[in-house]
């Protein structure tokens, strides 16, 4: 009984590591891998490295982004660091 009880501790600085770090991280990378993999054709995208993008193309393994006027570049899907929403726009002007 007397070892059961000196592993405790162990166990317990165990399990609150596991809550703390590797559950949210892996939510987190799971999260990142199905925004990528639901890209489509139009989406404005932010890189990893910051530059902010147009997806033109999509194959396999890579993307193909337009980063200024004329100006393609091939990325690896996990280049994508997140998918930029752009606001509603209303077509009708407010009134004062």
């Amino acid at each position: 009984m007397q070892e059961i009880v000196g592993f405790l501790p162990i166990i317990g600085i165990a399990l609150l590591f596991w809550l703390l770090i590797i559950r949210p991280a892996s939510k987190r990378q799971r999260e990142l891998s199905t925004m990528q993999q639901s890209l489509e054709v139009g989406d404005e995208v932010m890189l990893t490295s910051g530059v902010f993008a147009s997806v033109e193309e999509i194959a396999d393994d890579y993307l193909r982004v337009e980063i200024a006027d004329g100006v393609t570049i091939k990325v690896v899907r996990g280049a994508v660091g997140s998918i930029i929403q752009q606001p509603l726009v209303d077509d009708e002007p407010e009134e004062i």
